[in-house]
């Protein structure tokens, strides 16, 4: 006995003589020596005449031609078995017919992002003014002697570029390769008359692709099979009106469509740049370049920075330019510098262009956004949650509320059927012998009639295999196992009229089927067992008796259900009708019979809760995170799994407000919803509309909302949601792509992970602006104070851009790279209004900045006396001391708050990397590259002294944080608004 698979369903045929695989090898070879006649041909039709049947829409060519099932045959495909599918077969059609991708625009290569740190206004004044340099400083000493000082610029700009690029390109890449995941759709096909999952790159023409509700049509193609299928057109068309798609007037299917209803089989025609998706796609380039909330912000901060700083070098050179004319300044033999009527116009230009030079402040903040994004997207996919969005990592952090599904997230999603009941007996597994059989062949013809789920078996020693949603899984393999059915049998048997497929609103599916023997008409009905006993008027009881549902007998099987949620189980019920032929002409074209049914019976699936769901939970909530469930099941399996996985605590339920259906939630006018949505904890029989709702509710109230979701009817409710969570395994295209993360393994811990993630990515931008602060206000002053008073300044333009590279690209990349720990979880979800910069970073920033400030002005104003050294070794004890501050910053800035700084280090290798490397290229900087870096080496005691000077906050920044700060933003004190620079500053965006 082997199978194939025929409108959805398996056909077992009869072959005792020949194996599955070799009975079809035989059709096979048969069906290729029809080609003889075309001895140079691979099929017998080409890719224009297959584009031209399905692109003109036109149905008399497509029956000119002999219909789906003439080009089936001239495709050498099996339209219940699907193709071979075997490599060769594969190949053979992709050389005939094209894969199923698109060409893509050239990626930006490595040079785009070189030219586009060029663009960068201070990197072309440092260029600008380093030719300048290069030129003067030739003509006044030669090749030999002049190349160093415009040498050196030359080469720190170019090394800041390269680093630059660098970071960015691996960022696009990072993002190239995102893109192609997401691509990576995984479809059902048929070959070889078994049912599997393919990627969408592999489909090709002449296979038979599945297709149900939410899924992406992968390619264009004919509808072979199928029962009410309705196709969203929009993303090809622009209308939002669903478009019927059946066999006789309409069977033409589009890639890059979307299954609003029903399902179907599909023989597909095009594929690949031979579709009008791929064609349009193919000129599409995706944008990498988004800009998150988070990253807009910080540019508002860096260019008020940037204001700022501009203001201060614009004095400090107006200081300075004033100090040269008035002849203020010396050279290094003590000689003024500008004599008025001797100075020379080169001395002239070659001073002014040094004094620009060291006129900067550097700002790096969008890089650290871009790294700190980008590490934690690889991290989370490692971690099972695929970024669509980039601003989902960050306003993960800022949840206050998720939304979750039941099934699959905080279950297993491997469903078993544990009760049976006709009637009101329960039968035990393995003893339905006591029931009455004409029960139970209904129940058969119930669930192999109206279901999409499918059943294999290669032969008669292979174990069974079943296909389709968790649901119709469990339910076959218990008729199979326990009630011997034979699909096959029952569908030979049977002729199916029309078909009400299931979805989330109506939450049953129904079918009306005419039996052959007979010619008698069935209505078979199966779904959520209190909306089906609605639909019943009588009931079988275990023997086969059939009686009347009074108010009594529905009260106990009320009963019965209520039982059966309470332990956990999903309760689906099995309900059917004789009609005549002349009624169900009476009702063509209307829907089929949903009142005055007989129930049949009764069955409880167990899906039992996730190992650590509790936990996860749990964790969500000591960090401030209300979880709600939303779920389609009735209120008493919501209420008992809620209460497994912690959600529900002990006296939660419906009478305080915990637990409510989704219609009685409707039911409320929208000032009862916004009170006491923050109540609900429990939204039991919802619909896709209701958790929309909820989402739009706490929204008003001031919620940053999660919600997860897994059908199409969930995508308003993800679109709406400030992160869309949609399921990987479970979760339709349509869900998918309406969700900012998809949770692949459509597990609620990962929902966590992300959340930790989102906190963690967050902390780790305040932790560099806190660095950065620091470093620009320490060098802001320092330079305007020095300038002002002495007029020099204490830090050369190479040494300017090596401090930029420390704290732009190496400083980012060493705190942004944090990892996320145990306190992110113990601390309440921040604010949508909250500061950016808290009064615990000011705190920090102002204590760590005066503490250079202090010291290295000391150096500044007292250096050589204090060290007994010249002015040259002064600069250099300078600039040494200043950027192992930053280095020896670079670990306070690990912890904003906690004193001890070293907790956790040994376990972010690329933090201590970066320190070490940093260390090491100053050195070589100070000892070895005199005339590159315009400085002196230094003795053992001096480099003793310095790095004295940077350890010393260490102790200081530990007393600081200490000390206690109000919980109100510092700038609110005085008066500050968001409208006013400061505000700017620090007000996050609304």
């Amino acid at each position: 006995m082997t199978s194939i698979l025929r409108g959805g369903f398996i056909r077992h045929e009869v072959a005792l003589d020949l194996p599955a695989e070799r009975k079809f090898a035989k059709q096979w070879r048969l069906a290729r020596s029809a080609r003889s006649d075309h001895p140079g041909s691979l099929f017998h039709i080409d890719q224009s005449r297959l584009t031209k049947l399905v692109n003109d829409k036109d149905l008399g060519h497509l029956r000119e031609f002999g219909g789906v099932g003439k080009v089936a045959s001239t495709l050498e495909t099996d339209v219940s078995a699907g193709i071979r599918g075997d490599p060769d077969d594969v190949s053979r059609r992709q050389d005939a017919f094209g894969v199923n991708s698109y060409k893509k625009p050239p990626a930006k290569g490595f040079f785009h992002f070189v030219f586009e740190a060029f663009k960068d206004l201070m990197i072309m004044i440092h260029l600008v003014c380093a030719g300048l340099s290069l030129g003067f400083g030739i003509k006044e000493n030669g090749v030999k002697e002049g190349w160093y000082d415009g040498g050196s610029i030359f080469a720190a700009v170019f090394l800041v570029i390269a680093v630059s690029a660098v970071s960015n390109y691996r960022h696009n890449r990072q993002f190239e390769k995102l893109s192609r995941v997401c691509a990576n759709i995984l479809i059902d096909v048929i070959r070889k008359g078994r049912r599997q999952r393919v990627s969408m790159f592999d489909i090709v023409v002449g296979d038979v692709v599945c297709l149900k509700i939410g899924d992406q049509v992968p390619a264009d193609g004919l509808f072979s099979d199928g029962h009410s299928l309705q196709v969203d057109e929009s993303s090809m068309t622009g209308e939002s009106d669903h478009v019927e798609v059946n066999r006789n007037e309409n069977p033409f299917l589009f890639s890059g469509t979307k299954v609003a209803d029903g399902y179907a089989q599909m023989l597909v025609t095009s594929v690949g740049m031979n579709t009008t998706w791929g064609e349009m796609m193919s000129t599409i380039s995706r944008d990498n370049s988004e800009q998150t909330p988070l990253q807009a912000r910080l540019n508002k901060l860096t260019s008020s920075i940037g204001k700022v700083g501009l203001a201060v070098a614009f004095l400090v050179l107006v200081v300075l330019l004033i100090r040269y004319f008035t002849g203020n300044t010396q050279d290094e033999n003590g000689n003024r510098e500008y004599v008025a009527g001797q100075t020379t116009g080169d001395d002239i230009m070659n001073s002014v262009v040094g004094i620009i030079m060291v006129v900067e402040t550097p700002v790096g903040l969008p890089l650290a956004v871009i790294l700190t994004l980008a590490y934690s997207m690889k991290r989370m996919m490692a971690d099972q949650a695929m970024v669509r969005k980039l601003s989902a990592c960050e306003t993960m952090g800022s949840a206050t509320t998720i939304c979750t599904d039941k099934t699959g997230s905080l279950t297993m999603n491997q469903m078993k059927v544990t009760k049976f009941w006709v009637g009101q007996d329960t039968l035990a597994e393995n003893a339905y012998s006591s029931a009455s059989k004409y029960v139970l062949d209904l129940i058969q013809d119930g669930v192999a009639l109206n279901t999409t789920g499918s059943v294999y078996r290669p032969s008669s020693r292979s174990e069974y295999e079943f296909s389709g949603s968790p649901t119709e899984k469990a339910i076959l393999s218990w008729a199979v196992s326990q009630l011997t059915m034979d699909m096959e049998e029952t569908k030979k048997g049977c002729e199916v009229i029309r078909v009400e497929p299931f979805n989330s609103q109506k939450k049953r599916s129904g079918v009306l089927t005419k039996k052959s023997v007979d010619d008698t008409v069935h209505v078979h009905w199966k779904g959520a067992a209190e909306m089906v006993l609605a639909m019943c008027s009588s009931f079988y009881d275990g023997s086969g008796i059939e009686k009347d549902l009074d108010g009594d007998e529905r009260m106990r099987f009320e009963q019965i259900i209520e039982g059966m949620a309470a332990s956990s189980l999903r309760c689906i019920a099995f309900a059917h009708k004789q009609v005549s032929e002349e009624s169900t002409k009476e009702r063509e074209g209307k829907k089929i019979q949903e009142d005055s049914l007989t129930l049949l019976g009764l069955v409880g699936i167990k899906d039992p809760c996730r190992p650590g769901v509790k936990s996860a939970v749990q964790a969500c909530q000591d960090a401030g995170v209300n979880i709600k469930m939303i779920t389609g099941d009735n209120i008493f399996t919501a209420k008992a799994i809620a209460a497994e996985c912690g959600i529900l605590r002990p006296g939660d339920d419906a009478s305080n407000g915990a637990i409510v259906e989704g219609a009685e939630f409707r039911s409320y006018t929208p000032e009862e919803r916004l009170e006491r949505v923050e109540t609900i904890q429990v939204m039991a029989r919802s619909s896709p509309f209701d958790k929309l709702l909820m989402v739009q509710c706490l929204k008003q109230k001031g919620h940053a909302v999660a919600v997860t979701g897994d059908g199409s009817n969930d995508a308003p409710a993800l679109k709406e949601a400030d992160i869309g969570l949609s399921m990987g395994i479970q979760g339709t295209e349509v869900a998918k792509e309406s969700s900012d993360i998809v949770i692949l393994d459509d597990n609620f811990a990962s929902v966590v992970t992300v959340l930790r993630w989102g906190r963690c990515v967050y902390t780790n931008i305040q932790k560099f602006i806190q660095f950065q602060l620091t470093v620009n206000i320490a060098a802001l002053v320092i330079n305007f104070v020095a300038a002002v008073s002495s007029g020099d300044v204490p830090l050369t333009a190479v040494q300017l851009l090596w401090v930029n590279l420390i704290m732009d690209t190496l400083g980012a990349l060493a705190l942004a790279t944090e990892r996320p720990t145990r306190e992110l979880m113990e601390k309440s979800p921040v604010g949508r209004t909250e500061p950016l910069i808290t009064n615990v970073m000011w705190r920090n920033v102002a204590a760590q900045a005066t503490y250079q400030m202090a010291v290295l002005l000391t150096l500044q104003f007292k250096g050589e006396s204090i060290f007994g050294v010249d002015e040259a070794v002064k600069q250099t004890l300078i600039f040494n001391a200043f950027v192992l501050c930053q280095v020896f910053n670079e670990f306070n800035a690990r912890k904003l708050e906690k004193k001890n700084v070293f907790e956790g280090i040994h376990k972010n290798k690329l933090f201590l990397g970066i320190i070490l490397v940093t260390v090491v290229l100053q050195v070589v900087m100070v000892e070895f590259l005199k005339r590159f870096a315009d400085a002196e080496r230094l003795s053992w005691g001096q480099w003793g002294a310095c790095i004295g000077i940077a350890a010393a906050y260490w102790p200081i920044a530990w007393v600081v944080k200490c000390l206690p700060v109000p919980d109100t933003p510092i700038f609110s004190y005085v008066g500050f608004k968001s409208k006013k620079l400061v505000g700017k500053i620090v007000r996050r965006e609304q």
